[in-house]
């Protein structure tokens, strides 16, 4: 009768920890009791019991004790009276359930409903909907899901020792009925993997014993699982409960799994209890011997550690403070953060550890994976350093001096002249970022490593530049990265090296700042204009990539449209209203207002935005007249003919006591017509 017992078996770690502090605090002489029971467990319940943990039921019940929360976690109306009780209280709440009753009241905060998923009832479901802050649904199945009304918008959380499958059979419902539904998968890893394995062994066995508590809803749902693969499973809380002739073949194989409630002793129990029924034909002196044999097999499977010992363990548990790992010990092994260098491990994950301690005092094995890192990190470091390679970094702390940072585990000092190649004034804004680095010094006696990150940015940029103006030619359209502003233009990297694009040469329109047409980071087509290899200078245009603002004018700005625009510059003839970034017109003075006006200012100021109606448009002379004043006051049929030609052309009527004076002044109005329409021109 072959036995086989789960590797994943008996206490997880979230109870582990609770019944270890209980049992150190039962005899630290504070009297002490738990709210609720302390585990699904009624033999743990009853030892805690005997050592004076007696189990309460309601806050009130805890004057002048010490509380114990128990593993399942309270509503935080109960944390809430306990504390306004004065009792002093020692949460044992389950890193994952505290994790569940996080995310519970800072989703429900925003109004958002929450639908726990788990057994109404079940004392961590309850302690859950205790966080919430609003509206809660309680959803046992797929069906009770079907149940549930139409939402917009709602979040779903799950009890820690639900089914997986389950999980996502209802996820498909509420998929249905919620618009928007954040899900929050918050199922214990242990959980998973212990019914994982549990459903494995099930269907490869003749019969299988789940050990547990009837009352704990993980020892049920593990019940549930094996039973689904083998008809042949009972769930025993003792070894006495084993039916004398469970097994009815020498030949059959039994799989042997205990629930997360379930101590280490009640397993090894019904271990013993099944290698007795398989010796019972035996005399006393075989049956010794093959119980002895029997039970040095099973405690074989578990590993004998050391401080300082390596071992490959396997990640079976996630917190946000630790990591547990599978060591094949007969408790699973913890790491916390600080220990563990690769940050981003996950479930499954085989890794490296060290053993510290074999015990903390808390029944934990703690473990590291720093030194062993470190030692394959180191000799990595000096391979690279012989080769003259760059080395990956991170800033870790700003030091007299210069920088620490974090070289795959090792720690190296950057000196604050090799950190940039200009002045640093803050190296703690180094601190964080990812840089790379050429160790220019090392002490392998002390281990002790001074790179530079000026070298790498020197040499990569001195590459970069290079390569660059390899492939600058004048003419050519390239991509860059405007990276500073000046009164005068832009700077724009093209690729290593940078080129200047004039004020003049960003805009086809009048612009006072660099700022109007481009940002720093901002990126953008340019059109290389000149170089200057020798002074390593180089010209960029990029208005030349714009379309020019002439050429489609006569189709925009047909005649007789009313347009707006903006006054940009006042003559004494005029004033010129920009219509676009480089297309200007002119409002002749005769044309600012339905009146005569002696000067342009009492009409218009610069700034101003106005309507103006197009007169006439001369692309080849690049002349636009506008005007105001038809457009406040419509013009006549006898008017018309006369003030649509356009500015340049039209005979101005001006009051004078002499005719040549008169004529003279008209001339002086043309002249400076032309003459700034050739300036805009130029521009």
């Amino acid at each position: 009768m072959p036995v086989e017992v789960a590797a994943h078996a008996g206490f997880c770690m979230g109870v582990r920890r609770a019944v270890e502090m209980a049992e150190s605090a039962s005899r630290d002489g504070i009297p002490s009791c738990t709210l609720g029971d302390l585990i699904h467990n009624p033999a743990v319940v009853a030892r805690l019991q005997a050592e004076g943990l007696a189990a309460i039921r309601t806050p009130e019940e805890a004057a002048g004790k010490r509380v114990l929360i128990r593993s399942h976690g309270v509503s935080r109306r109960v944390m809430e009276a306990l504390s306004a009780a004065g009792s002093e209280v020692m949460d044992l709440t389950c890193p994952f359930v505290s994790r569940m009753h996080r995310i519970v009241e800072e989703t429900s905060k925003g109004g958002v409903p929450v639908i726990l998923v788990g057994e109404k009832e079940h004392p961590e479901v309850q302690g859950a909907a205790g966080w919430a802050c609003g509206e809660v649904w309680f959803v046992g199945s797929p069906e009770d899901a079907e149940h549930l009304p139409e939402m917009e918008h709602a979040a779903a959380v799950s009890q820690t020792t639900y089914p997986p499958e389950r999980w996502e059979a209802v996820l498909e419902v509420l998929r249905r009925k919620v618009r928007k539904l954040d899900d929050y998968r918050t199922i214990c890893n242990a959980t998973e993997i212990r019914q994982k394995e549990a459903a494995e062994m099930a269907g490869r066995v003749d019969a299988m014993i789940v050990v547990g508590g009837r009352n704990s809803a993980n020892t049920r749902k593990l019940f549930d699982v094996c039973r689904s693969r083998c008809e042949r499973t009972i769930l025993v809380e003792s070894a006495a409960e084993i039916p004398p002739a469970f097994a009815n073949t020498d030949s059959e194989k039994i799989g042997i799994t205990a629930g997360a409630s379930t101590p280490t002793d009640s397993l090894k129990e019904v271990v013993t209890r099944m290698s007795d029924m398989e010796n019972k034909d035996l005399t006393p002196a075989a049956e010794e011997e093959n119980h002895n044999d029997f039970m040095a097999e099973v405690e074989s499977t578990l590993v004998r550690i050391r401080p300082g010992q390596t071992l490959t363990g396997k990640v079976v548990q996630i917190t946000e403070d630790e990591v547990c790992v599978s060591i094949g010990y007969k408790a699973d092994g913890l790491i916390k953060r600080a220990d563990l260098v690769d940050q981003d491990v996950k479930l499954d994950d085989e890794i490296e550890v060290e053993v510290v301690k074999v015990n903390d005092g808390e029944g934990n094995v703690l473990l590291s994976q720093r030194n062993i890192v470190n030692r394959k990190a180191w000799d990595a470091l000096m391979e690279k350093y012989d080769a003259g390679e760059y080395v990956e970094a991170v800033g870790k702390e700003a030091v007299k001096g210069g920088l620490i940072a974090d070289i795959g585990g090792v720690r190296a000092f950057v000196p604050a002249s090799q950190l940039s190649q200009r002045y640093v004034e803050k190296i703690a804004d180094f601190v964080g970022k990812d840089m790379k680095l050429k160790i220019i010094e090392v002490d392998k006696q002390k281990k002790r490593v001074v790179a530079s990150r000026k070298v790498v940015v020197a040499e990569e940029s001195a590459a970069k530049k290079k390569e660059a103006w390899e492939k600058l030619e004048e003419g050519i359209v390239i991509h860059g990265i405007v990276r500073r502003l000046t009164d005068f233009g832009a700077f724009v990297d093209v690729g290593g090296v940078d080129g200047l694009i004039h004020i003049t040469d960003l805009s086809w329109g009048r612009i006072k700042h660099p700022s109007e047409v481009v940002k720093p980071n901002q990126e953008v087509d340019v059109k290389v204009l000149s170089l200057d290899r020798e002074k390593e200078r180089i010209q960029l245009g990029y208005k030349q990539l714009q379309p020019h603002p002439w050429e489609n004018a006569v189709e925009k700005y047909p005649e007789g449209e009313i347009v707006d625009g903006k006054v940009v510059r006042i003559t004494d003839f005029g004033a010129f209203v920009e219509l676009e970034p480089g297309l200007d017109g002119l409002v002749h003075i005769s044309q600012c207002a339905t009146t005569r006006v002696a000067k342009v200012e009492d009409a218009v100021k610069v700034g101003e935005e106005v309507k103006v109606k197009v007169l006439g448009v001369d692309p080849e002379k690049k002349r636009i007249s506008l005007s105001i004043r038809q457009v406040l006051e419509p013009e006549t049929p006898a008017a018309s003919a006369e003030e649509a030609v356009p500015v340049s052309e039209a005979e101005y009527e001006v009051v004078a006591s002499d005719d040549q004076v008169a004529e003279k002044f008209a001339e002086t109005v043309e002249a400076v017509v032309e003459a700034s329409a050739e300036e805009k021109a130029e521009e």
